[in-house]
């Protein structure tokens, strides 16, 4: 009960934090832009709204400027199991990567971040 309740506080603040410290966003020509969306088209995020780690990971997001799906694990009952499924436990932020019609699985922030930065930094820049 004492968890709920500072996470029910906590979890307010964590958003309206990540909302007023927000990267500014990479700016692309309308191709690159295009080509930049059309690669995260096979990036699902699983995620819970107010984790810190999610957010990290959610504002580099936000800065690399591409649409990478949002799966919440924490209140869909669907995307939960998912990632239960194919990772033997409820760990996020994960990322599905789809590729080369192979799935897989990336925990981690730092990781996560690595592996964005690394592919869709330099897109049109």
């Amino acid at each position: 009960m004492f968890f709920k309740i500072i996470r029910a506080i906590l979890g307010p603040i964590i958003i309206f934090l990540a909302f007023i410290t927000r990267p500014k966003k990479i700016k692309r020509s309308e191709e690159a832009q295009r080509a930049a969306d059309q690669m995260a088209e096979k990036l699902t995020l699983y995620q819970f709204r107010t984790c810190p780690f999610c957010v990290k990971v959610r504002n580099e997001i936000y800065r690399l400027n591409i649409k990478v799906k949002l799966c919440d694990a924490k209140n869909d009952a669907k995307c939960r199991s998912e990632l239960l499924e194919n990772t033997g436990k409820i760990k996020v932020p994960c990322l599905r990567i789809e590729e080369n019609g192979a799935v897989r699985w990336m925990p981690e922030s730092n990781d996560i971040k690595e592996y964005l930065n690394q592919r869709f930094a330099n897109i049109g820049i």
